[in-house]
């Protein structure tokens, strides 16, 4: 009888043993995976890595990427001198229609047809001369001065995220070193494991403080210089409709003065 209870006792100690041994292999791998590191996304490891102070860098990031795409739609030719309202605009002042030239012009919601339908209306026909220049280019001068406030106030945004993007990078930096001597003074000792936090927030602020204000500064001249193109265009036209008009008016006196031949 206690031959065959030991039996029993036998068989349950090799069926729960393996089975205990396996329950503490599994234990010990699930700690171990616990204890592992986990690997960080790209999104972790150069953005969450860099602390609150990435947001305010993202969102100017942002809006970079915002003024760069409307400030290519808002320059577009079509909107400042198209081709069509401009033959149309020379031929009429061609044949001296000047108030169907301002008609026109005031028809059309483009820098050239506001340009046009402000200046023209200055044109003095009691001047044949020129037809009174003077005044047509001031007022001329008058409207660019005042349009260009418009026109280069989203330009403009993109210079000032290239200057504050780096002071939002520099601030980010000395947050970090901030912690870093912090946990310095705290720990009493240089274990990196402590400072890598504070030095990503250190490092990547002004990593991408740099990105934007790379991105940013080179958009600003180029597009600014595209906005000059555009509104010197304009002004050409005019010129150029005022001078055919003069021209027309006074062919018979530039011709007279002009010699046939030479005796």
């Amino acid at each position: 009888m206690l031959k065959q209870f030991l039996q029993v006792l036998l068989l349950l100690v090799c069926a729960v043993y393996p089975y205990s041994l396996h329950a503490k292999m599994l234990t010990t791998e699930e700690a171990a995976e616990a204890a592992a590191p986990q690997e960080q996304t790209m999104l972790d490891k150069w953005i969450i890595a860099g602390g609150w102070t990435m947001i305010p860098i993202m969102l100017v990031e942002a809006f970079i990427v915002f003024l760069v795409i409307y400030n290519m739609v808002a320059l577009k030719k079509e909107k400042f001198c198209p081709e069509d309202l401009k033959v149309t605009l020379l031929q009429l002042m061609a044949e001296c229609r000047i108030r169907s030239a301002i008609e026109v012009a005031a028809g059309s919601p483009t820098y050239l047809g506001r340009l046009v339908a402000y200046a023209l209306p200055n044109v003095d026909a009691t001047r044949p001369e020129d037809l009174g220049k003077d005044a047509i280019e001031d007022a001329v001068a008058d409207f660019t001065a005042n349009e260009s406030r418009s026109v280069f106030k989203w330009i403009n945004m993109l210079a000032l995220c290239a200057q504050i993007s780096p002071m939002l990078g520099l601030f980010g930096t000395v947050q970090g070193m901030v912690g870093a001597f912090g946990t310095l003074s705290s720990a009493g000792q240089a274990d990196p494991t402590q400072l890598a936090g504070d030095i990503s927030v250190a490092l990547l602020t002004t990593f991408w403080g740099l990105i934007n204000a790379i991105i940013a500064t080179p958009f600003f001249f180029f597009q600014k210089g595209i906005a000059n193109a555009q509104i010197a265009e304009c002004i050409g036209t005019v010129q150029e409709m005022v001078n055919t008009s003069i021209n027309v008016v006074n062919a018979e006196a530039q011709l007279a003065r002009i010699p046939e031949g030479l005796a």
